[in-house]
């Protein structure tokens, strides 16, 4: 367990950081979001030992962290930082040996990782040649190469299409599955929606919100359902003890405290038409944000 108790930071007369505590939990993806400015760069920095934290501590398993530990964390800053004029390949066996591989292991290694993410025909490319997505597909081969004991990732899903975006979904998801905590910020809320066990919301470098998923979405949400039906359905608007979110002729989206009032709201809607799909509807993460950071 990767821990951060009671972190603050400030440059000059500037607090950035205030009592910062969350912890990262082996095996699990912990998302990290907040606005541009909020902490979550400077929170990153000191979990690295890139800065000092000016009063706070970072532990892990409960023993203070290590620069042996720290030496062993995958990370991605949001900034590239690879060598632009070095070949992909070369960069990552360059990598691979600073942490204590050896060149052939290292080449081996990185080989495996370009090809998972689908820069295996371009190993001897520069780094410079390559699109600013597939930079992004090196510099997490580069965070990789030594088989980290944690990820730290900083933005990692940046300037990625699609399908880029999948692919490293799965690589970050079998990482996390060999028993590593996962931090990693992201702007891009539904991905970390999609990817996410855990979260971590920070604003005005200040923690809102660390929990679960479910957990900081239960604490914040009144139990909404969605109804879907041939006939429309602005008649929920008027039904006692509903709230409607979203409304679009026959498909509505309602929050109401408690199962039994929106098995009323079923039968109500079967007797006035057929319905296509009724069921609970999670609140999504982009309208929890909004909420905590207020």
């Amino acid at each position: 367990m990767l821990s951060l108790r009671g972190i603050d930071r400030s440059f000059g007369d500037r607090q950035v950081l205030h009592d910062v505590s969350f912890d990262v939990t082996p095996g699990r993806m912990t998302g990290f979001v907040g606005a541009n400015g909020s902490g979550k760069t400077t929170t990153m920095r000191i979990i690295l030992g890139v800065l000092a934290a000016h009063a706070g501590t970072v532990t892990v398993d409960g023993e203070p962290i290590s620069s042996g530990y720290r030496s062993r964390i995958g990370y991605m800053p949001e900034e590239r930082g690879l060598y632009p004029k070095m070949s992909v390949i070369d960069q990552l066996v360059y990598l691979g040996q600073l942490h204590g591989l050896t060149a052939a292991d290292a080449r081996t290694r990185g080989q495996q990782l370009l090809d998972r993410l689908g820069l295996g025909e371009r190993a001897t490319d520069t780094v410079e040649a390559l699109s600013l997505g597939n930079q992004q597909r090196a510099q997490i081969a580069a965070a990789l190469v030594h088989d980290p004991v944690a990820l730290i990732l900083d933005e990692p899903f940046s300037g990625l299409d699609p399908m880029a975006v999948e692919t490293m979904l799965g690589v970050l998801r079998d990482v996390a599955n060999t028993g590593a905590p996962v931090l990693f910020s992201s702007h891009q809320l539904d991905v970390v929606e999609r990817l996410c066990d855990d979260l971590v919301i920070i604003a005005d470098g200040r923690v809102r919100a660390a929990g679960s998923r479910e957990a900081i979405r239960a604490q914040h949400s009144t139990p909404e359902w969605t109804l879907v039906s041939t006939a429309d359905a602005g008649w929920v608007r008027g039904v006692p003890d509903v709230r409607v979110v979203e409304f679009d002729g026959g498909h509505v989206r309602f929050a109401a405290d408690g199962a039994e009032i929106a098995d009323r709201v079923l039968r109500d809607a079967v007797a006035r038409g057929p319905v296509l799909s009724f069921g609970p509807s999670p609140r999504p993460l982009t309208e929890v944000f909004a909420e905590v950071i207020r």
